[in-house]
């Protein structure tokens, strides 16, 4: 009889597929195949060998193995298979997750050598007006032994700036210089980090690889030196032959953490983001999967790769919601990355300011060793932080004038400030004062943002957009003014306020462009005086050593929300953006304006203690049985009708009844039309956390089973950071 592989494929399918295995061919496991499927040639990953092949069926031959080993490794594999069971997305999709965009297509699993290129021509030849070629070839010029292609791009320059100079002659191929062997490539020649008696202790508390799994959660406050940690760890417990990941939150985190990480450690650093093109990816992909002595920095996905020596694994800012992937395959990157660091045997350091109350609640509980490291770096203080009530207070760009004082006195003083304004644009509505209407999305129950530089009023829900105009649209008044803040209109009241001071704005919108945070960071770390304004892009670890000052537009946001979250959200988010200041020798000081300066989590917020005020969140969790007391899952729709979505979600609830499981709704969600697709929404809470994985994938089997209703889908979200 001949043997039988069962092969998953990469798609939204709850089931595997079961092929003949040619005579002669040997296949393992995560290993990638080439198969029939239909009328089609499809990239299958084998899932199980010498299977039992059913009766009555005829199955057609798998075609070709793609590589004689598994592109996906033991330990890969079963942390991939056991995120599908517990996220309940399809394994084959979950699998081909870890592989970068070029072997899910079916390319060879080879390392693309990268083009080099040499001056061989004067810029005397280019045109006059010809000033980025001429930029481009001076610059390569500059590199008397050559500079491959993707240093190019990176340095901002095109491949079609590069393909005019190739064309006239002016650059030569190349050939590379010789590379070092591997010893001296990954050869570290800084020494580790000196640490402070605070750090030291807290270094000292940390287990080793030795020391086989163990979870631990680095509770440092703001400015803390807890990335100093990371480096005199790695430092000190990594061998030549050891794999290491780092793990944080956000791609424009990426850069200075990584010239941090390679001063110590050279070329052994790698990164992982999003932006990377898809022969970068191929690359480290391979060197991962080859076994380099690599540091990997990266983002979310970068846990999922196929590692073969991973010996430490970090995950700084645990507490971002960034971590939670949004949509299909809705998995946790912390969290995989505490079970990733189970199935390795290796440890795994969660470090963060403002924990989550879930890793917190671990570290209460035994399951996670909390480590304290509570005095700044150096001879930096906390910040002070106090509430300025802004009720009756006459407003300019949503700044009152203490605050303008404030900011005044610290550009005299040659320092810096930033203003925290938790909404781009130039303000969040456009209102009509003769009737009052406001412009709507048409694609979404939201209202449209008001962009002055574009003149265009966006949806930041479906990124629906119209030019904004003068008039009402209803009744055509000219009383059609912005109502409310955003960075755009708090950066122009700033600069009309400092004309002579630079207003530097960092948020979605000023950072689109490649290099641009790093022109923004280089700007703001030349220590002359400058006012930052943004969003919680400016709350995420960054590190400016002269602000002085922080002033927060509008803390009120988080307060009533319906959300269980927003407390914490909202506390994690004041605490962080609060740490910008005070970092470095000079004294910081943070400023809160409120409508609510009596409420007891603001006021609670002023002593800058977080686990005191994590404590009182987790009392209130408990009263109120929300997670981590207990486990939570939510069934969301989406259709063409609201209906069709409420419809779906009364099919599914009869069978979500089982002892212990509570179940609420099914309710519209809080936006519950979002680019023409109405949205609702079905919770599972309970205390039985097996008992809730076991219901759900029985649910999900029988859905698959029927056939949704034309333009509709459900989801499954396991542990969702979004209730609304």
């Amino acid at each position: 009889m001949p043997s039988t592989a069962r092969i998953a494929l990469n798609r939204p399918l709850r089931r595997l597929f079961d092929y003949i295995v040619p005579a002669g061919l040997a296949l393992r496991p995560g290993q990638r195949v080439k198969i029939p499927f239909g009328r089609q040639q499809a990239i299958g990953l084998v899932v199980e060998t010498d299977i039992t092949p059913p009766e009555g069926i005829t199955l057609k031959p798998i075609h070709s193995a793609l590589e004689e080993w598994p592109a996906l490794p033991k330990e890969t594999f079963r942390l991939l298979s056991w995120a599908s069971d517990y996220y309940q997305h399809p394994l084959g999709e979950c699998l081909f997750t870890a592989l970068p965009p070029a072997l899910r297509r079916g390319r060879p699993a080879i390392e693309k050598s990268e083009d080099w290129w040499q001056a061989c021509g004067s810029s005397a030849a280019l045109p006059a007006n010809a000033h980025k070629q001429k930029h481009l070839l001076d610059w390569i010029a500059r590199h008397k032994s050559g500079v491959k292609s993707g240093d190019i791009t990176k340095a901002g320059f095109t491949r079609a700036q590069l393909k005019t100079l190739s064309n006239k002659e002016l650059i030569q191929a190349a050939t590379p210089p010789e590379q070092n062997s591997q010893d001296q490539k990954h050869k570290e020649t800084v020494a580790a980090p000196e640490l402070s008696a605070a750090q030291q202790e807290a270094a000292s508390q940390l287990p080793t690889p030795e020391d086989g799994f163990s979870a631990s959660l680095l509770y440092g406050i703001t400015g803390s030196g807890k990335t100093e940690i990371y480096l005199h760890y790695l430092k000190k417990n990594l061998s030549a032959k050891d794999q290491a990941l780092v793990l944080v939150p956000e791609i424009n985190l990426t850069p200075q953490t990584v010239a941090r990480f390679q001063r110590y450690f050279g070329e052994r650093i790698l990164v992982w983001h999003s932006a990377l093109n898809d022969s970068e990816r191929l690359n480290a992909w391979l060197k991962i999967r080859n076994g380099e002595p690599v540091i990997l920095i990266g983002t979310r996905s970068a846990v999922l790769l196929p590692f073969t020596g991973l010996k430490a694994l970090i995950v700084d800012e645990e507490h971002d919601s960034s971590f939670k992937q949004g949509e299909g395959f809705r998995y946790s990157g912390r969290d995989v990355a505490v079970y990733r660091a189970h199935l390795n045997r290796c440890p795994v350091i969660l470090g963060s300011a403002t924990p989550s109350l879930e890793s917190y609640h671990n570290a209460l509980t035994g399951k996670y060793r909390l480590i304290r490291l509570e005095e700044r770096a150096g001879n930096a203080l906390p910040p002070s932080i106090s509430l300025l009530d802004i009720r009756s207070r006459p407003l300019e760009g949503g700044l009152s004038r203490p605050v303008m004082q404030a900011l005044q006195q610290t550009l005299d003083s040659g320092n810096q400030a930033l203003v925290f304004v938790n909404r781009r644009g130039f303000a969040p509505v456009m209102m009509c004062f003769d009737c009052g209407h406001m412009v709507e999305c048409p694609r979404c129950d939201t209202r449209l943002t008001y962009h002055r530089r574009d003149r265009a009023m966006r949806c930041h829900h479906c990124d629906y957009q119209t030019a904004a105009t003068e008039t009402c649209p209803k009744c055509k008044s000219e009383a059609f003014k912005p109502v409310g803040q955003g960075t755009e209109q708090t950066e122009d009241i700033l600069a009309a306020n400092f004309p002579d001071t630079p207003i530097v704005r960092v948020d979605r919108d000023s950072t689109q462009r490649k290099g641009s945070i790093q022109n923004i960071l280089k700007q703001v770390n030349s220590g002359e005086p400058c006012i930052l304004v943004g969003t919680q892009m400016l709350a995420k670890g960054h590190d400016f050593p002269d602000v002085t000052l922080v002033i927060v537009i509008n803390a009120d946001g988080g307060l009533f929300s319906v959300d269980f979250r927003a407390p914490e959200q909202l506390l994690q988010t004041l605490l962080q953006v609060s740490g910008r200041a005070g970092r470095g020798t000079k004294v910081g000081k943070v400023v809160v304006q409120t409508c609510h300066s009596d409420h007891p989590l603001l006021r609670t917020l002023c002593n800058g203690r977080y686990l005191d005020m994590a404590d009182q969140l987790l009392e209130e969790r408990e009263a109120g049985q929300f997670p981590p007391y207990r486990a939570m899952a939510i069934f969301r729709a989406e259709a063409d009708t609201m209906e069709q979505s409420l419809q779906i979600l009364d099919r599914i609830k009869p069978l979500t009844h089982a002892p212990s499981i509570e179940t609420w709704g099914p309710l519209p969600a809080l936006i519950a039309r979002r680019a023409d697709r109405h949205r609702a929404q079905l919770v599972l809470n309970t205390g039985n956390r097996s008992r809730l994985n076991k219901l759900l994938t029985g649910i999900c089997q029988t859905l698959e089973q029927e056939k949704a209703p034309k333009g509709a889908k459900w989801m499954i979200d396991v542990d969702p950071q979004e209730t609304g």
